[in-house]
């Protein structure tokens, strides 16, 4: 019991970050892949897995030696001009992410109680801003890895549903790859969702306020921590099973839509809301029922997430102060750039866009924005200046070389087909 109690108090931001990668819009990525192509898409997750852990590990490494978030480390050491190209694009990629998971949340509350959609996305947003306004860090943690929990009713999900496994695990293990436009799309928009920039940002600052809550830091950017290598091993466990799950839960959704609608000749999901849905008259009113839930859960554990990367990155390049366990009262900017994208996100909904299908493609904008910013990620963190001795290793390296190779490859590959007939 004592290790189980250990190794529960290791996770931290990257079990929530690993968690949040799986927010209704990743769900809706996922349901389209598991709709248009069945288990044909399964081997991403396998694939992405590693590649993710690296990402993440290198992201909160930079945190926890600096004391500093990404936005703080770039504009300590790079141009300007880098630093608010990277701020402007995380701001908007985020605020169409939040716009789209409130309009996916909404719609799967309605699933489960009918009443007013309305009622239920302003309902969340105030819910939402309310606990990230005035709610501690150290209590505000908590009770996002407990949402994390929410992600359990695609497991159960998979398991109440009539599932060929044998075809299962080989589609996993054996990749299948198309060369056509629908494909690349779709390979790209899950890579997009789930080595996602928003989630280097959002690792980095909570190893930092991770610091602050235990006192070795009294704010973010004041002093140096002091990094032990038992510090590093506790993160790179954290962000490891974090990275794992989320991958599983993926794994699970695609298994799930894959084995019933694509199964059924149901190919076009707009939407993760729609996923569950469609899923009540083929796997029954549980499965509907339980895929619904999690996509509330997982929205009201990312929007925070999202809302909280783009103000930690836009407060630390306008110098203001910034942290999730100060109180609103000295942190007027921080906590106003949250809300600025919490309401603008929720003012997408009321506009007349698709916000689904803006996500989609915010998926795969996403995916080939990664790449730059990844290149710059291993450039600090292969940087003794500023990592002294805690640089890269060489597996950490090989793998966040390969991502932007592969991400790199996809995005020449999808453009090209963009350009064919």
């Amino acid at each position: 019991m004592k290790k189980i109690k250990k190794f529960l108090k290791i996770l931290g931001p990257g079990f929530i970050t690993g968690a949040s990668d799986d927010d209704p819009s990743g769900i809706a990525t996922y349901s389209q892949a598991g709709a248009l192509f069945g288990f044909g898409q399964l081997w991403t997750a396998l694939f992405s897995f590693p590649l993710m852990a690296a990402v993440q590990e290198m992201s909160g490494r930079v945190g926890l030696v600096t004391g500093l978030g990404l936005a703080g480390v770039i504009k300590k050491n790079y141009s300007k001009k880098l630093l608010f190209f990277c701020v402007f694009l995380l701001f908007v990629a985020n605020t169409i992410n939040i716009g789209a998971d409130l309009g996916a949340m909404a719609a799967s509350a309605k699933l489960v109680y009918n009443i007013p959609f309305l009622f239920w996305i302003i309902g969340m947003v105030v819910i939402t801003l309310i606990l990230e306004i005035f709610v501690s860090y150290k209590v505000y943690a908590n009770y996002l890895k407990f949402l994390t929990f929410a992600l359990f009713s695609y497991f159960i999900v998979a398991f109440i549903t009539h599932v060929n496994w044998q075809s299962v695990f080989l589609s996993t293990i054996v990749p299948t790859i198309q060369f056509n436009k629908d494909y690349l799309i779709n390979i790209l928009a899950i890579f997009g969702t789930t080595i996602s920039p928003y989630l280097f940002f959002w690792q980095a600052s909570e190893e930092v306020e991770e610091e602050i809550a235990h006192h070795k830091l009294r704010r973010m950017g004041a002093g140096v921590p002091k990094v032990t290598p038992k510090d590093i091993t506790n993160l790179r466990i954290d962000t490891t099973v974090g990275m794992f799950f989320s991958n599983i839960v993926m794994w699970f959704i695609i298994i799930t839509v894959g084995a019933t609608l694509h199964a059924h000749g149901i190919t076009n999901i707009r939407s993760a809301s729609e996923a569950a849905s469609a899923l009540k008259p083929l796997a029954g009113e549980f499965s509907s029922l339980f895929f619904a839930l999690g996509i509330i859960g997982t929205g009201l554990l990312a929007i925070p997430v999202l809302a909280g990367s783009a103000s930690y990155a836009i407060s630390e390049s306008l110098d203001w102060d910034v942290g999730l366990y100060k109180k609103l009262k000295s942190a007027h900017g921080f906590y106003g750039a949250i809300t600025l994208s919490t309401l603008l996100g929720l003012l997408i909904n009321f506009l007349g866009f698709d916000p689904i299908q803006v996500l989609y493609y915010t998926a795969v904008l996403n995916g080939i924005i990664a790449p730059p910013l990844l290149v710059v990620i291993l450039l600090i963190a292969n940087s003794k200046k500023i990592m002294k001795d805690k640089v890269n290793g060489m597996w950490l390296n090989v793998l966040g070389i390969a991502t932007v190779v592969i991400m790199s490859i996809a995005s020449i590959l999808l453009l090209i087909s963009f350009f064919q007939k």
